[in-house]
């Protein structure tokens, strides 16, 4: 594999770990190469990167590598973020947002064992749309993100506290017909007036 395939696959796996990031050892495994190769893969990445015609960067935390956004931009995502959005929600960012109201505080990981799926685009959803944001650390490897729900979520609800949330239902038909309202009224909540 030339530098330039090894930049290229570096950019890719660094991409796809999202704001996980991957460590180093993984790195080689994954790329099939010495520590050294890797380690001058990523010197020559955070190089192209710093480019200011790149949007990105590479981050490196202890043994762990991540892509990122640069600071210079930041104004920029806060205003993203604080635009309104009149999209409504995809089936994929109700199911996880369903999965972190009951769940909270959880991580992406717990979050995607539940759905069976990936889960990075909904939750960067759902944290655009304010709906979710961190709320901690997990103790465990990797200090995994927690996120929790808002108060625009209660607001978005009606709900007062998270005790308010429906309970959950004993049978499957029960489970189907809670969630689907579930979802129908959050729509009609989302949903530009």
């Amino acid at each position: 594999m030339t530098e330039e395939e090894q930049e290229a696959l570096l950019e890719g796996l660094l991409f796809v770990s999202g704001e996980e990031g991957i460590d180093i050892q993984q790195l080689m495994e994954v790329m099939s190469c010495s520590e050294d190769e890797t380690e001058n893969a990523v010197q020559r990445l955070q190089e192209s990167c710093s480019s200011s015609r790149r949007g990105m960067q590479v981050k490196r935390f202890a043994d762990t590598v991540q892509l990122t956004t640069k600071e210079v931009h930041a104004p920029y995502f806060k205003k993203l973020v604080q635009s309104p959005s009149s999209a409504a929600l995809s089936q994929a960012a109700l199911e996880a947002l369903a999965v972190i109201a009951y769940r909270q505080p959880v991580s992406r990981l717990q979050v995607e064992d539940v759905r069976g799926v990936r889960t990075d685009r909904p939750i960067r959803t759902l944290q655009a749309k304010g709906l979710i944001e961190e709320k901690g650390r997990h103790d465990g490897a990797g200090r995994a993100i927690l996120y929790g729900t808002t108060e625009y979520f209660l607001e978005q609800f009606g709900l007062r506290t998270l005790e308010d949330l429906p309970p959950l239902p004993e049978t499957e038909t029960e489970e189907e017909e809670e969630f689907d309202l579930f979802f129908e009224r959050f729509q009609q909540a989302v949903q530009p007036d």
